[in-house]
């Protein structure tokens, strides 16, 4: 067991107490309809969950990255698709501008943020354009004092409930990675709509969205960072984004065998619990191991984040573990479950469903494996 300090672990139990009894009672039918409560949305804000390891003079909480990781591993643990949510609004909707932006821009967009007054959302991945970013389509094209965008952005998280969404966009002549700006797009801007409302597997709650500009026409203040410095502040943003999926898939895998253990304690099946057969004991003790090294995964990197240490192949590493290890525990959980994992009345299906992103999300298993290997031989 990892030991905690005092404060992280009064977070824990503020955000547990939080997902357990607000969370818990709808975490269905935020996945059957689709939609999380806006009220959830406004209530993780007042209460700072949506700014927790931001400065308090920016109006967030004040926490550090390990705060923020256990955060996000407590709503994991009942809703994965508010834990999808919140971790891309907070990871990758505000840390670009409060990294990278202006005193202007911070001034404009970072309290309202931090205080979940409104979301964020990051646009990066296009139709053509997913594991290989360099090949971003979009373009901005500089007029006098405005840049006017046109493309299309796809698998956007919460794109079209946020007030301001973090952009790529091809604004020089090179190809590749080269000639990426990072733009700063309020939402509602003339020709900037929502062109696909996906429906998904799993974190079915948070919505996903494809996205059309056309003729968007921002002022240059609408720059974030350097013009044609657009990827390394993705690459930067996407680093830290890594040890948030690696938290969530973590938190869905301990909800997932917590169902397990509950059920094989209380499902009888030849007139005792299945608890008592070894086989399931050896299923549950496996899931108990791959858990914990999880959790020490995601904890070092977050600590080594917090403490100014390189942390790429670490994120790198922690996002496939978890991801892998919630795919795994979950698809055992049902397992564990029988015919009744296969139910929607039992919270197991809903876990596997959700699980399976984290493998594809903020970079594919094989991109993190790539990742690595880069760092490895370095």
């Amino acid at each position: 067991m990892i030991q905690l300090s005092e404060e992280h672990v009064m977070i824990r139990d503020a955000v547990r107490d939080f997902a357990e009894q607000e969370l818990r009672p709808i975490a269905a039918r935020i996945d059957a309809e689709e939609k999380i409560p806006a009220e959830i949305y406004r209530h993780m804000g007042e209460l700072g969950f949506l700014g927790i390891p931001y400065p308090e003079e920016v109006g967030g909480a004040g926490g550090d990255t390990l705060s923020y990781a256990i955060a996000v591993e407590e709503i994991g643990r009942v809703c994965g698709s508010t834990g999808l949510s919140m971790a891309a609004h907070t990871s990758l909707g505000t840390y670009p501008i409060y990294k990278y932006g202006t005193p202007e821009q911070k001034e404009k967009y970072l309290r309202g943020l931090t205080r979940g007054e409104f979301l964020g959302a990051f646009g990066l991945t296009e139709p053509g354009a997913g594991s290989d970013a360099g090949a971003t389509r979009t373009t901005a094209v500089r007029d006098g004092d405005h840049w006017v965008l046109n493309g299309a952005k796809s698998w956007i998280t919460s794109g079209g409930l946020a007030k301001v969404v973090i952009l790529a966009a091809r604004t020089g002549k090179e190809k590749g990675v080269k000639g990426i700006s990072a733009f700063l797009i309020e939402n509602p801007t003339p020709g900037f709509t929502v062109a696909k409302d996906e429906h998904k597997l799993g974190v079915r709650g948070s919505q996903t969205v494809e996205l059309s500009l056309q003729d968007v026409r921002v002022p240059a203040s609408a720059l974030l960072g350097e013009v044609d410095g657009g990827f390394p502040i993705f690459l930067d943003t996407l680093d830290g984004g890594r040890i948030s999926i690696a938290a969530l898939a973590l938190g869905i895998a301990q909800g997932a065998y917590e169902a397990s253990v509950e059920y094989a304690k209380t499902r009888q099946q030849f007139g005792r619990p299945i608890a008592d057969f070894q086989g399931l004991q050896w299923i549950l003790a496996d899931m108990a191991v791959q858990i914990e090294a999880a959790r020490l995964m995601v904890y070092n990197c977050a600590r080594l984040k917090d403490a100014g240490l390189s942390f790429k192949k670490e994120s790198a590493m922690a996002k496939l573990y978890c991801s892998e290890v919630g795919m795994w525990v979950t698809t055992k959980a049902i397992q564990v479950h029988g015919g009744n994992g296969y139910s929607r009345e039992y919270p197991v299906e809903r876990f596997f469903r959700d699980a399976k992103l984290m493998e594809i999300g903020e970079g594919t298993s094989e991109i993190q494996r790539t990742v690595i290997a880069r760092e490895i031989l370095r």
